[in-house]
């Protein structure tokens, strides 16, 4: 059973850096791809960073230079740095994982909530 527990959130100021952390347990195959979701209230779920173990990263133009995912691929987990954040970053932000060979497993954290107001 593939289980994914996201840490990190919080309240934060604009213009603040928060880190988000992503656990994984039980078979993660190796070929994968982990990354970050967020849905802000009343909007679509909406990918923010995404990378393909060991092969490219992709992130939302909305995030581009402020955020930063990163991977341990010992304890198969996922990072995400965000800095100068905004307002409009707020989110409950989702942890995602895909596996197999067209990465037809999908599975999801159950979020964790991060809001950026002053």
């Amino acid at each position: 059973q593939v289980q994914l527990v996201e840490s990190g959130g919080g309240l934060v100021q604009p213009g603040g850096s928060l880190i988000l952390s992503c656990a994984t347990s039980g078979d993660i195959f190796s070929r994968n791809a982990m990354g970050w979701y967020r849905q802000a209230p009343g909007k679509e779920r909406e990918l923010v960073a995404v990378n393909f173990a060991r092969s490219t990263t992709n992130y939302a133009d909305s995030v581009k230079g402020r955020f930063t995912i990163s991977r341990g691929y010992a304890e198969n987990a996922v990072y995400l740095q965000m800095n100068s954040l905004k307002p409009e970053d707020t989110a409950v932000y989702y942890c995602n994982l895909r596996m197999g060979r067209n990465y037809e497993s999908d599975y999801w954290g159950q979020g964790t909530q991060v809001t950026v107001s002053s």
